[in-house]
């Protein structure tokens, strides 16, 4: 199959490509200039397989948690070409995507997957990987601060993404032990995305355009004055 998939939820931009057995991908750490990039990276990926925008099948998209900015622009993106298209879209989460950039081992330890949701806050959701390349989730993606972030029982840890670099001592004491790996310059991936999508569209969840939407967990952009203040020094 052919499947075109689109990450923007971060400070990383990525864009990548299922064609037949194969997976080719973009990527960047470019805030603030996903919205130029995307559709050039995309384009690259086709011209480099030799195939049109007609020659896909499927359209899937990173749908957040993450920058407000980054999730619509992405979903806005895959509803836009699905419907020129006449394609239909796979959402995938952004922190499922991220927790497969945590590294594989024969430990069974269960992945941390923490975005840094600024205003004091993470996205957070807990997995483990299946045997057949994917994930299953141990909890609920959820927003809060890390000093209340609850976890399933595990024998062991690993933590990916943002919120490990500025919580790390909050959720190390969440965790009850030092983690087996923990990398807070994760970011999610198109090419996670891809490879989740793909499961997705042959077990038939795929979605008109219209009907992928979104996932942001809380629906505050910024902290007003009075509540910046008192964390000015």
């Amino acid at each position: 199959m052919n499947l075109l998939a689109i990450e923007t939820a971060t400070e990383a931009c990525s864009v990548a490509l299922v064609h037949g057995e194969t997976v080719i991908a973009r990527t960047e750490l470019a805030p603030r200039r996903h919205a130029e990039r995307v559709l050039p990276m995309a384009d690259e990926l086709l011209a480099e397989a030799g195939i049109g925008k007609h020659a896909l099948d499927a359209i899937a998209v990173g749908r957040g948690p993450g920058a407000f900015t980054g999730v619509r622009l992405a979903v806005s993106l895959a509803q836009g070409m699905a419907l020129a298209l006449d394609l239909p879209v796979v959402t995938v989460s952004s922190l499922a995507a991220l927790a497969l950039e945590a590294p594989e081992g024969e430990d069974g330890a269960a992945i941390l997957a923490v975005i840094d949701a600024r205003m004091g806050e993470i996205y957070a959701a807990s997995y483990r990987r299946d045997d057949n390349g994917g994930l299953v989730a141990l909890d609920e993606e959820r927003v809060g601060t890390a000093d209340s972030l609850l976890l399933p029982p595990a024998h062991a840890w690993r933590v990916v993404g943002t919120g490990w670099t500025v919580y790390a001592e909050a959720l190390r004491a969440r965790l009850g032990a030092e983690p087996v790996s923990a990398d807070g310059a994760c970011f999610p991936q198109a090419r996670h995305v891809a490879t989740l999508a793909v499961a997705e569209f042959k077990a038939g969840r795929a979605h008109a355009p219209e009907l992928a939407l979104p996932v942001y967990l809380r629906d505050k952009v910024a902290l007003t004055m009075a509540e910046r203040a008192p964390r000015d020094p």
